[in-house]
Protein backbone atom coordinates (compact mmCIF):
# COMPACT_ATOMS: atom_id res chain seq x y z
CA UNK A 1 0.00 0.00 0.00
CA UNK A 2 1.29 3.42 -0.80
CA UNK A 3 0.05 6.29 1.05
CA UNK A 4 0.97 9.91 -0.44
CA UNK A 5 1.30 11.67 2.61
CA UNK A 6 1.10 15.43 1.57
CA UNK A 7 -2.12 14.10 -0.09
CA UNK A 8 -3.89 12.78 3.21
CA UNK A 9 -6.58 15.59 5.39
CA UNK A 10 -4.37 16.25 8.89
CA UNK A 11 -5.98 14.11 11.28
CA UNK A 12 -5.29 11.21 8.55
CA UNK A 13 -1.52 11.77 8.11
CA UNK A 14 -1.16 12.41 11.50
CA UNK A 15 -2.54 9.10 12.27
CA UNK A 16 -0.30 7.30 9.93
CA UNK A 17 2.88 8.40 11.36
CA UNK A 18 2.12 7.99 14.55
CA UNK A 19 0.78 4.79 14.62
CA UNK A 20 3.86 4.05 12.35
CA UNK A 21 6.73 5.70 14.15
CA UNK A 22 6.41 4.74 17.69
CA UNK A 23 6.61 3.68 20.75
CA UNK A 24 7.84 7.45 21.50
CA UNK A 25 8.91 8.44 24.45
CA UNK A 26 6.95 10.93 26.71
CA UNK A 27 8.13 14.88 27.68
CA UNK A 28 5.81 15.81 30.44
CA UNK A 29 6.74 19.21 30.65
CA UNK A 30 6.50 22.24 32.93
CA UNK A 31 6.55 25.98 31.95
CA UNK A 32 5.44 29.02 33.27
CA UNK A 33 4.60 32.47 31.87
CA UNK A 34 6.23 35.93 33.06
CA UNK A 35 2.50 36.44 35.13
CA UNK A 36 3.34 33.02 37.17
CA UNK A 37 0.57 30.77 35.39
CA UNK A 38 1.97 27.14 35.43
CA UNK A 39 1.25 25.10 32.41
CA UNK A 40 1.53 21.12 32.62
CA UNK A 41 1.45 19.16 29.31
CA UNK A 42 3.05 16.05 28.08
CA UNK A 43 4.62 15.91 24.32
CA UNK A 44 5.21 12.63 22.92
CA UNK A 45 7.69 14.50 20.00
CA UNK A 46 10.25 14.07 22.00
CA UNK A 47 13.84 12.51 22.72
CA UNK A 48 17.98 13.40 23.65
CA UNK A 49 19.92 14.47 21.14
CA UNK A 50 23.16 15.22 22.38
CA UNK A 51 24.73 14.51 25.81
CA UNK A 52 27.85 17.20 25.51
CA UNK A 53 25.93 19.39 25.81
CA UNK A 54 23.13 17.82 26.93
CA UNK A 55 20.23 18.30 25.05
CA UNK A 56 16.54 17.65 24.88
CA UNK A 57 14.06 18.31 22.04
CA UNK A 58 10.30 18.42 22.21
CA UNK A 59 7.96 19.68 19.56
CA UNK A 60 4.47 21.50 20.84
CA UNK A 61 3.10 20.81 16.95
CA UNK A 62 0.22 23.31 16.37
CA UNK A 63 -3.24 22.18 16.45
CA UNK A 64 -4.42 20.03 13.84
CA UNK A 65 -8.12 20.91 13.63
CA UNK A 66 -7.65 24.94 15.03
CA UNK A 67 -3.86 25.55 14.23
CA UNK A 68 -3.94 26.94 17.76
CA UNK A 69 -0.37 27.17 19.37
CA UNK A 70 0.01 25.15 22.80
CA UNK A 71 0.21 27.27 26.04
CA UNK A 72 3.74 25.25 26.47
CA UNK A 73 4.89 26.88 23.73
CA UNK A 74 3.70 30.47 23.92
CA UNK A 75 5.48 30.12 28.21
CA UNK A 76 8.67 28.89 26.87
CA UNK A 77 8.77 32.13 24.57
CA UNK A 78 8.24 34.26 27.59
CA UNK A 79 10.30 32.43 30.42
CA UNK A 80 12.89 30.22 28.27
CA UNK A 81 13.45 27.18 31.30
CA UNK A 82 11.11 23.97 31.16
CA UNK A 83 10.91 20.98 33.57
CA UNK A 84 11.12 17.83 32.07
CA UNK A 85 9.53 14.55 33.31
CA UNK A 86 9.39 11.35 33.22
CA UNK A 87 6.13 9.36 32.69
CA UNK A 88 5.81 6.15 34.16
CA UNK A 89 2.97 3.48 34.28
CA UNK A 90 2.10 4.90 37.88
CA UNK A 91 0.88 8.25 36.56
CA UNK A 92 -0.16 7.75 33.18
CA UNK A 93 -3.33 8.30 33.79
CA UNK A 94 -3.03 11.65 35.53
CA UNK A 95 -0.48 12.77 32.12
CA UNK A 96 -3.06 12.27 29.91
CA UNK A 97 -5.58 13.96 31.56
CA UNK A 98 -3.24 17.13 32.19
CA UNK A 99 -3.30 17.12 27.92
CA UNK A 100 -6.71 18.34 28.00
CA UNK A 101 -7.30 22.03 25.88
CA UNK A 102 -8.06 23.73 28.83
CA UNK A 103 -7.94 27.86 28.55
CA UNK A 104 -4.82 29.59 29.53
CA UNK A 105 -4.06 30.03 33.13
CA UNK A 106 -6.01 26.45 34.18
CA UNK A 107 -3.53 24.74 36.46
CA UNK A 108 -2.68 21.75 35.47
CA UNK A 109 -1.11 20.38 38.09
CA UNK A 110 -4.50 21.13 40.30
CA UNK A 111 -6.69 19.55 37.34
CA UNK A 112 -4.44 16.30 37.34
CA UNK A 113 -3.52 16.09 41.02
CA UNK A 114 -0.22 16.45 40.46
CA UNK A 115 2.19 18.27 43.57
CA UNK A 116 4.51 21.09 42.75
CA UNK A 117 8.07 20.56 43.92
CA UNK A 118 10.41 23.56 44.03
CA UNK A 119 13.24 23.22 41.09
CA UNK A 120 16.63 24.33 42.44
CA UNK A 121 17.72 26.29 39.20
CA UNK A 122 14.52 26.92 36.69
CA UNK A 123 11.46 28.71 37.78
CA UNK A 124 8.79 26.20 36.85
CA UNK A 125 7.95 23.87 39.37
CA UNK A 126 8.84 20.29 39.24
CA UNK A 127 5.85 17.70 39.27
CA UNK A 128 6.98 15.32 42.79
CA UNK A 129 5.58 12.07 41.73
CA UNK A 130 8.03 11.83 38.59
CA UNK A 131 11.18 10.10 39.34
CA UNK A 132 13.11 11.04 36.89
CA UNK A 133 12.97 15.40 36.52
CA UNK A 134 15.23 17.19 34.67
CA UNK A 135 15.76 21.13 34.52
CA UNK A 136 16.07 22.65 31.62
CA UNK A 137 17.27 25.64 29.77
CA UNK A 138 15.60 26.91 26.79
CA UNK A 139 18.45 27.56 24.26
CA UNK A 140 15.75 28.07 21.34
CA UNK A 141 12.35 27.34 19.54
CA UNK A 142 12.11 26.61 15.89
CA UNK A 143 9.62 26.52 13.97
CA UNK A 144 8.65 24.12 11.12
CA UNK A 145 5.63 25.91 9.93
CA UNK A 146 2.89 27.93 10.51
CA UNK A 147 0.40 25.48 9.13
CA UNK A 148 -2.32 22.96 11.06
CA UNK A 149 0.28 20.13 12.65
CA UNK A 150 3.73 22.24 12.19
CA UNK A 151 6.40 21.64 14.76
CA UNK A 152 7.41 23.81 16.85
CA UNK A 153 10.63 22.37 18.16
CA UNK A 154 11.88 23.55 21.63
CA UNK A 155 15.51 23.27 21.93
CA UNK A 156 16.61 22.87 25.40
CA UNK A 157 19.66 22.01 27.98
CA UNK A 158 19.32 19.79 31.06
CA UNK A 159 21.25 21.57 33.54
CA UNK A 160 19.82 18.89 36.38
CA UNK A 161 18.31 16.23 36.81
CA UNK A 162 16.25 14.83 40.14
CA UNK A 163 16.35 10.86 40.39
CA UNK A 164 14.21 9.03 42.83
CA UNK A 165 16.37 6.69 45.00
CA UNK A 166 13.84 3.53 44.58
CA UNK A 167 14.79 3.04 40.70
CA UNK A 168 19.20 3.08 41.39
CA UNK A 169 20.38 -0.29 41.04
CA UNK A 170 22.23 -2.21 44.33
CA UNK A 171 25.14 0.23 43.75
CA UNK A 172 23.40 3.52 43.83
CA UNK A 173 25.15 4.61 40.68
CA UNK A 174 22.80 4.25 38.07
CA UNK A 175 19.29 3.83 36.93
CA UNK A 176 18.08 0.10 37.15
CA UNK A 177 16.23 -0.05 33.42
CA UNK A 178 13.87 -2.41 35.69
CA UNK A 179 12.50 -0.24 37.73
CA UNK A 180 11.28 3.27 36.30
CA UNK A 181 8.46 1.59 34.05
CA UNK A 182 8.27 3.89 31.28
CA UNK A 183 5.19 4.62 29.46
CA UNK A 184 5.58 5.29 25.74
CA UNK A 185 3.13 6.63 23.34
CA UNK A 186 2.09 5.24 19.73
CA UNK A 187 -0.77 5.80 17.75
CA UNK A 188 -4.03 7.17 18.63
CA UNK A 189 -5.32 5.74 22.12
CA UNK A 190 -2.25 3.54 22.82
CA UNK A 191 0.38 3.22 24.69
CA UNK A 192 2.84 0.84 25.40
CA UNK A 193 4.17 -0.03 28.96
CA UNK A 194 8.35 -0.91 29.67
CA UNK A 195 8.77 -3.21 32.15
CA UNK A 196 10.95 -6.31 33.49
CA UNK A 197 8.87 -8.81 31.68
CA UNK A 198 9.22 -6.99 28.28
CA UNK A 199 12.65 -6.11 28.41
CA UNK A 200 15.22 -7.38 26.88
CA UNK A 201 19.02 -6.96 26.07
CA UNK A 202 20.95 -6.70 22.52
CA UNK A 203 24.60 -6.93 22.75
CA UNK A 204 26.51 -3.75 21.60
CA UNK A 205 28.98 -4.84 18.38
CA UNK A 206 32.57 -5.73 19.65
CA UNK A 207 35.36 -3.13 20.14
CA UNK A 208 36.52 -4.93 17.44
CA UNK A 209 34.30 -5.16 14.33
CA UNK A 210 32.17 -8.20 13.57
CA UNK A 211 32.68 -10.01 11.38
CA UNK A 212 29.30 -10.14 9.84
CA UNK A 213 26.83 -11.90 8.37
CA UNK A 214 28.44 -12.65 4.72
CA UNK A 215 31.71 -13.69 6.85
CA UNK A 216 29.12 -16.70 8.13
CA UNK A 217 29.63 -19.95 6.74
CA UNK A 218 27.28 -21.06 3.69
CA UNK A 219 25.31 -23.64 5.18
CA UNK A 220 24.97 -20.83 8.26
CA UNK A 221 24.43 -18.02 6.53
CA UNK A 222 21.69 -20.01 4.74
CA UNK A 223 20.11 -21.48 7.30
CA UNK A 224 15.91 -22.39 6.57
CA UNK A 225 15.72 -22.21 10.39
CA UNK A 226 18.20 -19.49 11.56
CA UNK A 227 16.08 -15.64 11.36
CA UNK A 228 18.75 -12.52 10.38
CA UNK A 229 18.55 -11.72 13.75
CA UNK A 230 20.16 -15.10 14.86
CA UNK A 231 22.67 -14.58 12.02
CA UNK A 232 23.25 -11.08 12.99
CA UNK A 233 24.71 -12.70 17.04
CA UNK A 234 26.69 -15.19 15.21
CA UNK A 235 28.32 -12.37 13.04
CA UNK A 236 28.47 -10.25 16.06
CA UNK A 237 32.50 -11.93 16.81
CA UNK A 238 35.48 -10.45 15.75
CA UNK A 239 36.90 -13.60 14.69
CA UNK A 240 35.49 -16.62 13.29
CA UNK A 241 35.45 -19.39 15.97
CA UNK A 242 37.38 -22.41 15.78
CA UNK A 243 35.73 -25.97 17.13
CA UNK A 244 36.59 -26.68 20.62
CA UNK A 245 37.90 -29.91 20.94
CA UNK A 246 36.85 -30.30 24.39
CA UNK A 247 33.09 -29.58 23.54
CA UNK A 248 30.77 -32.27 24.20
CA UNK A 249 26.78 -32.09 23.94
CA UNK A 250 25.02 -35.59 24.20
CA UNK A 251 22.33 -33.91 22.31
CA UNK A 252 24.86 -33.37 19.27
CA UNK A 253 26.11 -36.59 19.62
CA UNK A 254 22.27 -38.09 19.25
CA UNK A 255 21.62 -35.93 16.12
CA UNK A 256 24.48 -36.41 14.26
CA UNK A 257 24.47 -40.44 15.17
CA UNK A 258 20.32 -40.32 14.32
CA UNK A 259 20.69 -38.49 10.93
CA UNK A 260 23.77 -39.59 9.79
CA UNK A 261 21.97 -40.84 6.46
CA UNK A 262 20.01 -37.46 6.25
CA UNK A 263 22.69 -34.36 5.89
CA UNK A 264 19.72 -32.19 5.56
CA UNK A 265 17.37 -33.41 8.09
CA UNK A 266 20.89 -33.07 10.38
CA UNK A 267 21.59 -29.75 9.74
CA UNK A 268 18.08 -28.23 10.30
CA UNK A 269 17.96 -30.41 13.64
CA UNK A 270 21.42 -28.85 14.73
CA UNK A 271 20.38 -25.57 13.70
CA UNK A 272 17.11 -25.76 15.83
CA UNK A 273 19.47 -27.22 18.82
CA UNK A 274 21.31 -24.07 17.90
CA UNK A 275 18.55 -21.45 17.89
CA UNK A 276 17.52 -22.60 21.34
CA UNK A 277 21.12 -21.27 22.82
CA UNK A 278 21.20 -18.12 20.46
CA UNK A 279 17.72 -17.09 21.96
CA UNK A 280 19.16 -17.79 25.04
CA UNK A 281 22.28 -15.44 24.24
CA UNK A 282 24.62 -18.17 24.52
CA UNK A 283 26.25 -17.56 21.71
CA UNK A 284 29.34 -19.53 22.01
CA UNK A 285 27.99 -22.59 23.06
CA UNK A 286 25.36 -22.11 19.74
CA UNK A 287 28.58 -21.24 17.61
CA UNK A 288 30.11 -24.55 19.12
CA UNK A 289 26.89 -26.28 17.94
CA UNK A 290 26.59 -25.46 14.35
CA UNK A 291 30.74 -25.91 13.95
CA UNK A 292 30.33 -29.48 15.18
CA UNK A 293 27.09 -29.98 12.37
CA UNK A 294 29.36 -28.31 9.71
CA UNK A 295 32.66 -30.29 10.54
CA UNK A 296 30.56 -33.36 10.44
CA UNK A 297 28.45 -32.31 6.94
Amino acid sequence: MLIHIQELKGTERQGWLQHAIAPRPIAFASTIDKQGNVNLSPFSFFNLFSTNPAIVIFSPTRSVRENAVKHTLLNVMEVPEVGIHICTTEMVQQVSLSSCNYPKGVDEFVKAGFTKQKATYIQPPLVKESPVQMECKVLEVKSLGDGPGAGQLVIAEVICMHVADNILNEAGTMIDQRKLHHVSRLGGDWYASINEQNLFTVAKPNAHLGIGIDALPKSIRNSKILTGNHLAQLANVSTLPEIDMHFNDDKVKYIIQYYAGSPNEMEEELHLYAKQFIDKNEIEKAWQILLTGTDVL
